[in-house]
């Protein structure tokens, strides 16, 4: 089972833009500033975590930061996780 920085480092990888055999993604690689992808990207990688995850993103959540690079992306999700377990469990 991959862990959330490999599933999302996938995803990433799957919809580049500039798709180099040779690039490697790192965790804390700026996917913006290097040119990876783009602002259409950024729509469906919003969709994509919502859908996956199965929780929505909040206004204050699509901040571009969030999405930059896998660490913030993942962090992103294993707070809106936690966010929703709480709120399951109150």
């Amino acid at each position: 089972m991959m862990n959330l920085h490999e599933q999302v480092r996938a995803y990433i990888e799957q919809n580049l833009v500039v798709f180099d055999e040779e690039m490697e993604l790192g965790n804390d690689d700026h996917i913006f500033e290097q040119g990876f992808v783009n602002s259409l990207f950024a729509m469906k990688l919003v969709n994509y975590i919502e859908h996956d995850f199965h929780f929505q993103l909040d206004n204050e959540d699509l901040d571009i930061a969030n999405f930059s690079t896998v660490n913030r992306i993942v962090a992103l999700i294993e707070k809106k996780q936690q966010g929703a377990a709480l709120h399951e469990n109150s």
